[in-house]
């Protein structure tokens, strides 16, 4: 698949999904990712590894830094691998966030135990 359209499927995925019935809503997920990050650091939320949200941190430095792989003045190229990386971050983050949405939700329920805070 072309590059340009791999990245328009994955935006698709990521609207579809967040636009499913029954699942939360696009501002709850933005609004959890502070907490996400928190519990995940703490080690109370499984469902996100700490390789990965290093990784999306990789992403997000990637993204406001100055140097690029693929220089910025190359105009098609140079901002297609930011953008690229963008869309990457934001299906993640939207993703994984209606995950811990989901779990939270469990949680309070009584459906699921929560990971006890370590000392």
């Amino acid at each position: 698949m072309k590059p340009k359209a791999a990245r328009a499927a994955a935006a698709w995925r990521t609207y579809r999904e967040v636009s499913k019935p029954g699942s939360p809503p696009l501002m709850t997920r933005v609004r959890a990712i502070p907490c996400m990050i928190g519990d995940v650091m703490r080690g109370r939320y499984a469902g996100l590894g700490k390789g990965k949200l290093g990784l999306m941190a990789m992403g997000v430095v990637y993204i406001i830094s100055p140097i690029d792989l693929i220089p910025d003045f190359l105009v098609l190229i140079g901002v297609a691998d930011d953008f690229g990386v963008f869309l990457w971050l934001m299906a993640s983050l939207l993703g994984e966030s209606g995950r811990y949405v989901d779990w939270q939700r469990k949680v309070i329920d009584g459906r699921v135990e929560a990971r006890p805070q370590e000392s």
